[in-house]
């Protein structure tokens, strides 16, 4: 008997995604191979990531359902949470640093960092957490050439709730147990985020402005809906308490 196909919503930027008994099947797309190749390098190190699966009959990519709720349904997150977060963003980092950095010219990265030396995930945010038996990261579709710290940054933003409205003393002990306590970064990369979460979220925010100006979809329609204003407002929170997340990290 075949399984039905069950639509799964939630996502931003993926189209026709469905559940097929114990496998999500997306659209195969141009970084599709790569993106098992770095899965595959990942649970190899240990990291626990959704298996790949190949391609069905109908040329879709297949990649295991992991079962859980996600964490965006669970903000904010406790600190013993936001640990377990920071170190399982730095064992994907670590467990990266294995594999060879593809041709960076021909990769196409939304949001590319500075002198891009480590595969990253990119979108390491609540949304693609499931929290279960296993808490696994999901949506690897945007991986791609990167640095620890613009991923980080990213990263630390969402789960410590650096957004408008949130007190900033509180999001700043979230940014630290993520940042120092969870994922353990150095001095040097300590120094270096707060202005890269500054230059990170305002370049979200660029993407959906400057996608709604050239109809770049599914960010044109994004910055209609309201993540434009968030990310407007984002931007603007971040870098007027730029030294508040400095203090938290020193």
């Amino acid at each position: 008997m075949v399984a039905e196909e069950q639509k799964l919503t939630g996502g931003n930027a993926s189209e026709s995604v469905v559940r097929i008994g114990d496998t999500v099947r997306k659209p195969w797309l141009a970084n599709s191979s790569a993106v098992q190749s770095y899965l595959d390098v990942l649970r190899a190190a240990g990291v626990d990531v959704p298996r790949s699966l190949g391609r069905d009959d109908q040329g879709r990519h297949v990649i295991e359902y992991v079962d859980g709720v996600s964490a965006m349904d669970q903000l904010p997150l406790g600190r013993d949470a936001l640990l377990r977060v920071g170190g399982l963003i730095r064992q994907i980092h670590n467990a990266s640093e294995c594999l060879e950095l593809p041709d960076i010219d021909g990769w196409k990265v939304l949001l590319p960092a500075e002198e891009p030396d480590l595969m990253c995930h990119n979108d390491l945010a609540p949304w693609n957490l499931i929290l279960g038996e296993r808490w696994v990261f999901i949506a690897w579709d945007a991986a791609g050439p990167s640095t620890r710290l613009w991923d980080l940054a990213y990263a630390a933003q969402s789960f410590g709730l650096l957004f408008d409205e949130q007190p900033v003393a509180e999001a700043a002990l979230r940014l630290r147990a993520v940042v120092v306590d969870g994922y353990g970064a150095d001095a040097a990369l300590r120094k270096a985020l707060p202005e890269a979460l500054v230059k990170r979220t305002a370049a979200m925010y660029d993407l959906l402005e400057s996608s709604h100006k050239t109809g770049f979809q599914p960010w044109a329609d994004m910055y209609l809906n309201g993540h434009g204003e968030h990310w407007r407002a984002a931007a603007d929170y971040v870098r007027r308490n730029k030294a508040a997340w400095a203090q938290a990290l020193a």
